[in-house]
């Protein structure tokens, strides 16, 4: 079933949009005829996107700032008009290894990613909930399906997205709001170029961000690719915790150093 979220002359607001997955469909949305705000720390980058499109305009947010939020969401909705589709991008990624794990990285990750994401979310929600109408994107991850190596500042965030759609999902449809999980695998981005190691089925951050809006535009609960990624992960949700502990113990298992003797 399509929904009406996405179509021309609606508003969206895009947050963690100044490159990645959050550009790459603010963009999207724009060439479809939406008025699309966009958000992010860097108002430099924004005002250049921005340049770009008379549909997209900058309002330039920390989203960890409850008081800006608030400031922002009103100044959208002044300028463009009600925000018929929110969609919640920001994130921060770190590796983390268990020897040099840092409190710091892992505080980070949950204050950007899920308290962030919770900050702008809800009071967008409470606006559509009085509207009766809109639509929540979500953007998690995978890699919230599963604790995983290495993901301590990242992983468990994004399980707690998961954890928060499905808990405001049965809650908000009968307010006439719908919700968006949307959870990309390996996705080329600034992000993780960084990353030091292998990310099986890498996709470039078109075909995501294509693959996103086509999700919306079907009215998808669910957005998740690509299907290879998904299909291991879901398969390990349903592992016994004492196998699936053993398999990453075994990816995680570095050989035994050499001796001089």
């Amino acid at each position: 079933m399509s929904t009406h979220e996405i179509k021309s002359g609606n508003v969206a607001w895009v947050t963690g949009a100044s490159s990645g997955i959050g550009r790459a469909v603010a963009e999207r949305l724009a060439a479809r005829g939406m008025k699309v705000a966009i958000s992010a720390r860097s108002g430099d980058e924004l005002a250049a996107i921005a340049a770009t499109s008379d549909q997209i305009t900058a309002f330039p947010l920390d989203i960890t700032d409850n008081d800006a939020i608030a400031r922002t969401i009103d100044d959208i909705e002044d300028r463009l008009g009600p925000i018929d589709l929110g969609l919640f991008c920001a994130a921060t990624w770190s590796v983390q290894d268990v020897e040099t794990l840092e409190v710091e990285a892992v505080q980070k990750g949950m204050t950007v990613n899920f308290n962030g994401t919770a900050g702008t979310l809800v009071p967008l929600a409470h606006r559509m909930m009085r509207r009766g109408s809109g639509r929540l994107g979500i953007v998690a991850s995978v890699a919230g399906y599963r604790g995983l190596p290495r993901s301590a500042a990242y992983a468990p965030t994004k399980a707690a997205l998961i954890n928060l759609a499905e808990c405001l999902q049965p809650d908000l449809v009968r307010h006439g709001v719908a919700v968006s999980i949307i959870n990309p695998g390996f996705v080329k981005t600034p992000m993780t170029d960084n990353n030091d190691f292998p990310m099986p089925f890498l996709m470039e951050v078109d075909a995501a961000a294509d693959a996103i809006v086509k999700g919306l535009e079907r009215g998808h609960y669910e957005i998740a690719f690509p299907w290879q990624m998904v299909g291991i992960l879901k398969t390990m949700r349903l592992l016994p915790n004492r196998l699936f502990l053993w398999l990453m113990r075994r990816t995680v298992a570095k050989p035994p150093a050499k001796s001089n003797a």
